[in-house]
């Protein structure tokens, strides 16, 4: 199973791009799975080697790569509240043109996923970029506020999305909260967006993180084989 560091142009800078890649020479289906505030660290690029040993490539853009340590040090703000999400969707754009002009990817078969801000930016992705086929957010909050230089939420773009989504929720989180899980189904039906929602009983918030005291062994094992069931579904089926 390759996994490889490549860089790749944005708006006339470079993005590392880290890929994890089936065996064999494809073309494969592709999920770009989209950080945490952590950046595309042990947890982001064990996923990416997950999707990979269930024949996906996956693949991890590195949504920090603007932000440098002066802007770090002149502004007191952390990178994720550096984030803009013009920025963020020329990322998700360049990652998916990348995939599909790649020989060993299947450019009709791309899928997003991410965990906490990156289930936010994969619902965001998939709102604005039609070449994305299925979005799996787990626990993305702050879907209905504006990052950056913005005013629009990635709820407010909502009716963008052409692909199917699947949503993972903790049950006690309150950034995605339940309330928001109605909101954001009542919204989905409303536009006719074929959806399925998933709450696990007792997690919270980035219960996926086995690197990380958040970890919640049960519910991360009842969602993967879901999200790799999903991804295959509309990916390779």
């Amino acid at each position: 199973m390759p996994s490889f560091w490549e860089k790749i142009s944005v708006d006339g800078q470079e993005m590392d791009v880290y890929t994890s890649a089936p065996s064999g020479s494809g073309p494969f289906p592709a999920v770009i799975v989209s950080q945490h505030g952590g950046g595309v660290d042990k947890f982001i690029q064990t996923i990416c080697d997950r999707f990979a040993e269930a024949g996906f490539a996956g693949v991890a853009p590195d949504l920090f790569h603007r932000i440098t340590e002066e802007q770090l040090q002149s502004s007191g703000l952390t990178r994720r509240e550096l984030l803009s999400d013009p920025q963020t969707i020329a990322d998700i754009n360049a990652t998916v043109d990348w995939l599909q002009n790649h020989p060993a990817i299947d450019g009709q078969r791309i899928g997003i996923t991410g965990f906490c801000m990156g289930g936010r930016e994969a619902w965001l992705g998939a709102a604005t970029n039609s070449n994305i086929k299925a979005a799996v957010p787990y626990y993305g909050g702050n879907i209905q506020a504006p990052w950056g230089d913005t005013t629009q939420t990635p709820y407010d773009l909502a009716s963008g999305i052409k692909c199917p989504v699947l949503f993972h929720f903790g049950e006690v989180d309150t950034n995605p909260s339940q309330d928001d899980m109605r909101k954001y189904d009542t919204e989905l039906t409303r536009l006719g967006i074929s959806h399925q929602f998933y709450t696990y009983p007792g997690a919270n918030h980035a219960f996926m993180d086995f690197t990380t005291d958040r970890y919640q062994k049960e519910a991360a094992d009842a969602s993967w084989p879901r999200t790799l069931e999903f991804f295959s579904q509309h990916l390779k089926g």
